[in-house]
C-alpha cells in the first residue's frame, strides 16, 4: 500500500494534528505501521519485533533473521548487509557506520563505532593543488578519497559479542540478494547518472554497473557476485575474510593501481571501538545518542537543553522557529571548533554538555532578533539526502539497535576495487583537509578534525534512543550536516505527542552557523512564518528561491526510520520516512 507525503505546513500544524488525534478515532492506517495487538503484552516487553528501514528487502532479512532464532542485533547486522547490497547509493562494505545498541537483559547500552579511518599515507598536503588551493577532485573522489571501511569489522564484532547466530547466517540474506539481483529503484537510477562520470573512471566500477556499455535503469535486476563472494568469506572467515587475505589483497590492489598507496597493514589493523553513549535529560525523556567522532550527540545536548525552558508548543510558529534555530547556530558553531575524534584530540565534552553552559548560550538569544553568526565568538587557532542511511530495530526481548552508515557522498568515492564488489567511500572529505575550507555539505572545521594517519573523521550520524515512563523510540536518518537537526526536530515530534510515521513524515529545516541561513524543505513554513523569520533578521532559503538566482534548498530531505513501543498501551509501531517510496517499517507480533 502507498504512503503519500502530508502537506506540511509547519511543526505546529503536526502538534494540532497529534491533539486531534487524542480526541478522535484513528482512521485506516498502512498495514506496514499497524500496532500489534496487546493480548500478550506485559508492560515489560514489546508485543513482537519491528525493524523500520530505507528499503523494503531490507527490513525483511532483519525480520527472517529474528524468525530465525536471531536477536535485534543480528536482525541489525543482517539489515545493515542487505541495505550494503541494494544501496549503493548510501552505504556499503566499503564504507562505515555507528550502531547504537541497547542490551535489555544487562540494561546496558553501547556505542558501537566503525567509522573509517585514514590510511597511513594520509596527509593534508595530498590535497592541495600546485598552486596552493584545495583540489576537491582528489577529496571526493576516487583511492585518495577512500578511508579504511569499518562496516565489515562491526559485523564479526557484533555477532561474536552480541549476536545470537553465526555470522553466516546473519548474511544469508545479503548474499542471496546480491546473487540473484534486486530492481533498480529510481533513487538507484538517478544517483547514478549524477555520479556517472566519476564511476566510469574506474574499471572496477565499471564492471559492476554496467551491462554492454549501459548504465543501471530503473527496472534492471541488478546482481553482485563479485560483492556476493566477499560477503560469504566474511561470513564463513570473519575479519580475516575481508581485512587479510585475498579481498584485502585485491583492495589494496585496486586502490593503489588508481594512485592510492593503501597497505595490508592500514587493514589488518582496523578495530571497531566500543564507545560509552552520550546521554541526558530532556523533560520527561533520557536521550542516549551518539558520542564523539560523531558531533550528533553533543550537539542535540546543546540544543535541546539550551530550547529546554520554553514551552515551544505555546508560542506561534514564527518565534518557535527562531529559537530552535538559534540554538542550531550555537551548537554547530561549537561543532566546527571542538569536535573531532576523540582518540586523537581532547575535546571539553563535560564543558559542552553542562547544563550552566546551555544557560550561558541560552542567555545569548535575543528573542526578536536573529543573532548575525559573524557575531559569535569563533577562533580559528583553538547536501545531500540520497546519501547515508538509517535504520532502527527494537525485538521481543527488548533489544534496541539504532544503526546509521555510510559510504559519504552519492556511491562514495565511485571506485569499486576489482575482483571484490566493495565500492569505497570518500569519507577522507568530512576531515578539514584545509582549515575553514568548507567540505561537501558545507561545513567547515580546524585543528580537532584535521587529517592524521588511522584517525576517524568527525561525523554528524545520530543514531538515538528515547525513554520516558511510558514509551521508547529509536530514531535516525541521513543528510550529512542535517542528520542532527532533522533527528532534533523528531525527538521535538515525540516529545509532542506524535506518533512514529508523523514523525518519520515531519517538516524539516536547517541552520549550521555558517553559512548564516535557514534552510527548509518545500511546504515547511507557512508564507507568514518566512516573512516573520525574515522580519526576524533570519535569512530562509526555500526550494523556489533557486528559480530566482538564489541557492535554493533541496525540495525533500532525509530518510528517517524510527521505531516506537508504548509500554502503557502495549504497542509497537514503526515509522518509515514517506520522502522514500522503497522503505519500510513493519512489525510482527511475538507471544511472550
Amino acid at each position: 500500500m502507498s504512503r503519500s507525503r502530508p502537506t506540511p505546513t509547519g511543526f505546529g500544524a503536526l502538534l494540532l494534528a497529534a491533539l486531534l488525534l487524542a480526541v478522535a478515532p484513528s482512521c485506516a492506517r498502512d498495514a506496514r505501521q499497524a500496532p500489534v495487538p496487546a493480548a500478550e503484552q506485559t508492560g515489560e516487553r514489546p508485543p513482537g519485533n519491528a525493524v523500520a528501514s530505507a528499503h523494503a528487502l531490507a527490513t525483511e532479512a532483519g525480520l527472517q533473521i529474528m524468525r530465525e532464532g536471531g536477536n535485534a542485533f543480528d536482525a541489525a547486522i543482517a539489515t545493515s548487509a542487505v541495505l550494503s547490497v541494494v544501496e549503493p547509493i548510501s552505504s556499503g562494505l566499503g564504507g562505515g557506520g555507528f550502531f547504537l545498541l541497547h542490551d535489555a537483559r544487562s540494561g546496558r547500552d553501547v556505542f558501537i563505532d566503525a567509522r573509517e579511518t585514514a590510511p597511513a599515507s594520509m596527509d593534508a598536503d595530498r590535497y592541495r593543488t600546485a598552486d596552493g588551493g584545495f583540489d576537491r577532485d582528489r577529496a571526493e573522489n576516487g583511492p585518495w578519497s577512500a578511508g579504511i571501511p569499518g562496516l565489515p569489522a562491526a559485523f564479526v564484532h557484533i555477532a561474536e559479542r552480541y549476536g545470537a547466530l553465526p555470522l553466516a547466517q546473519s548474511l544469508a540474506p545479503a548474499v542471496r540478494i546480491a546473487e540473484e539481483g534486486f530492481p533498480v529503484y529510481a533513487r538507484f537510477a538517478r544517483g547514478y547518472q549524477a555520479r556517472r562520470a566519476v564511476m566510469e573512471r574506474y574499471p572496477g566500477t565499471r564492471s559492476v554497473f554496467l551491462v554492454d556499455g549501459r548504465a543501471p535503469q530503473e527496472g534492471d535486476v541488478f546482481r553482485q557476485p563479485e560483492l556476493a563472494r566477499t560477503l560469504r568469506l566474511l561470513g564463513e572467515r570473519g575479519f580475516d575474510g575481508f581485512y587479510r587475505g585475498d579481498v584485502a589483497d585485491k583492495l589494496i590492489a585496486g586502490v593503489n593501481a588508481e594512485g592510492g598507496q593503501w597497505t595490508a597493514g592500514d587493514l589488518a589493523g582496523y578495530r571497531v571501538v566500543e564507545r560509552e553513549p552520550i546521554r541526558f535529560r530532556y523533560h520527561g525523556w533520557t536521550v542516549t545518542t551518539a558520542p564523539p567522532p560523531s558531533s550528533g550527540g553533543i550537539a542535540m545536548a546543546q540544543m535541546l537543553q539550551i530550547l529546554e525552558p520554553w514551552d515551544l508548543a505555546a508560542l506561534d510558529e514564527t518565534q518557535r522557529t527562531h529559537l530552535v534555530v538559534e540554538s542550531m547556530r550555537r551548537a554547530f558553531r561549537d561543532r566546527t571548533f571542538f569536535l573531532g575524534d576523540p582518540d586523537f584530540v581532547r575535546i571539553p565534552q563535560r564543558t559542552l554538555l553542562s547544563r550552566d553552559y546551555a544557560a550561558g548560550l541560552r542567555a545569548t538569544i535575543h528573542p526578536a532578533r536573529a543573532t548575525p553568526s559573524d557575531l559569535l565568538s569563533g577562533e580559528a587557532t583553538p547536501l545531500e539526502d540520497e546519501e547515508t542511511t538509517h535504520f532502527s530495530i527494537v525485538d521481543a526481548q527488548g533489544n534496541r539497535a539504532g544503526v546509521t552508515q555510510t559510504v559519504n557522498l552519492l556511491f562514495g568515492s565511485g571506485l569499486v576495487a576489482p575482483g571484490t564488489g566493495v565500492l569505497l567511500n570518500n569519507e577522507m572529505d568530512d576531515f578539514a583537509l584545509q582549515p575553514g575550507v568548507p567540505n561537501a555539505f558545507g561545513v567547515m572545521g580546524f585543528e580537532a578534525n584535521a587529517p592524521q594517519p588511522g584517525k576517524r573523521p568527525l561525523s554528524s550520524m545520530t543514531p538515538t534512543f528515547l525513554e520516558s515512563d511510558d514509551r521508547v523510540a529509536v530514531l535516525g536518518t541521513p543528510g550529512g550536516s542535517r542528520i542532527i537537526t532533522m533527528v532534533l526536530l523528531g525527538i521535538l515530534g515525540y516529545d509532542a505527542g506524535l506518533d512514529a510515521q508523523a514523525v518519520a513524515a515531519l517538516p524539516r529545516y536547517h541552520h549550521q552557523w555558517t553559512p548564516d541561513r535557514i534552510s527548509a524543505e518545500s511546504g515547511t513554513f507557512s508564507g507568514a512564518t518566512v516573512a516573520g523569520l525574515r522580519a526576524l533578521g533570519h535569512t530562509v532559503d526555500l526550494p523556489g528561491d533557486r528559480a530566482a538566482g538564489g541557492r535554493g534548498s533541496s525540495h525533500v530531505w532525509g530518510n528517517l526510520q524510527t521505531v516506537l513501543w508504548n509500554r502503557r498501551d502495549g504497542t509497537l509501531t514503526g515509522g518509515s520516512d514517506p520522502r522514500n517510496p522503497v522503505g519500510e517499517a513493519k512489525v510482527e507480533p511475538v507471544a511472550n
